[in-house]
């Protein structure tokens, strides 16, 4: 277990690391090919205001979205049992509770930091898990909250954003003419600068968002195995993944807006395997069953 914890949050720094570079090549780029720095800069700061803004409110809406209601212990009382014992053992405070009126088996943690944690999950995880699969679910998610993995992914969020931004004003400023804005600099190293930019900002939102995907799916192998430590039953998790692997319907409030915080993908995929792997949210439920099995917690 430990050693999948670390190996994750390796890969994942190393990821984010790639993603900044590439942000930094393309701002870069697109300054030396037009010149304005301060246009560059301010769609930049434009980028980071939406994302920030959309960082504190980002848990009400996903919530609000997926269609989930507040309940309360007298409601759901071994649900709060579950949440609450899981809790103190991960040291966090107790999570808000919803349930989300479908029957789909999921579930999904949002909020900025433990303090502002949510959880929820479907009626038809409640009816379709054990005790033992209930508390992996809980415990993967809870693990996602301890990780600040919602922080990292708001982070990830700003650096798309900022790309994508970053992007289109490239892309509108050389084909509006402002590639042409100075002759003696449309020759020569400029109009190289030109096209590399132009390719960059093509290629910038597509390379974003696989690097988003990329980033959300460590996060999830990190919370199967941080959730593993937690119960220190990785079975448990394992069987409650093979379950869901086996509810084929979509769930009912999927959307690909809050898809990557669900607990499994929410959304069916009748694309090509290699496709599906590419741009899904999640990694494929047998490779995390897979290593759930493997798993060794060390006593």
């Amino acid at each position: 277990m430990y050693t999948n914890i670390s190996a994750n949050k390796t890969k994942t720094l190393l990821l984010m690391a790639g993603f900044v570079a590439f942000l930094v090549l393309l701002g870069w780029v697109i300054q030396q090919a037009t010149g304005s720095t301060g246009l560059v800069a301010g769609f930049a700061i434009f980028g980071l205001v939406y994302a920030i803004v959309g960082y504190f409110v980002s848990d009400k809406v996903a919530l609000a979205i997926s269609g989930a209601r507040p309940v309360t212990k007298s409601e759901a009382p071994e649900l709060y049992r579950v949440i609450e014992n899981l809790a103190i053992t991960a040291g966090l405070p107790t999570p808000k509770v919803y349930i989300i009126n479908d029957p789909a088996p999921n579930a999904f943690a949002t909020g900025r930091d433990p303090q502002h944690a949510s959880v929820a999950v479907t009626a038809g995880l409640l009816d379709l898990m054990n005790e033992s699969e209930l508390q992996g679910v809980i415990a993967h998610e809870l693990s996602h909250v301890g990780n600040y993995d919602i922080r990292l992914m708001a982070i990830v969020l700003i650096l798309v954003t900022i790309v994508t931004v970053l992007s289109n004003f490239f892309v509108r400023f050389t084909f509006w003419g402002g590639g042409r804005r100075d002759d003696r600099n449309n020759s020569g190293d400029n109009g190289v600068l030109m096209l590399i930019g132009l390719v960059l900002a093509l290629v910038a939102p597509i390379v974003g968002t696989i690097m988003q995907l990329a980033v959300s799916r460590r996060r999830e192998y990190l919370a199967d195995a941080s959730g593993a430590l937690l119960t220190r039953y990785p079975e448990g998790l394992a069987k409650a993944l093979a379950k869901i692997g086996q509810y084929k319907r979509p769930m009912e409030h999927a959307n690909t807006a809050t898809a990557h915080l669900y607990f499994a993908n929410p959304l069916g995929s009748s694309a090509a395997k290699f496709l599906t792997n590419l741009f899904s949210t999640h990694p494929p439920i047998a490779d995390r069953i897979k290593r759930l099995e493997t798993m060794e917690a060390k006593p």
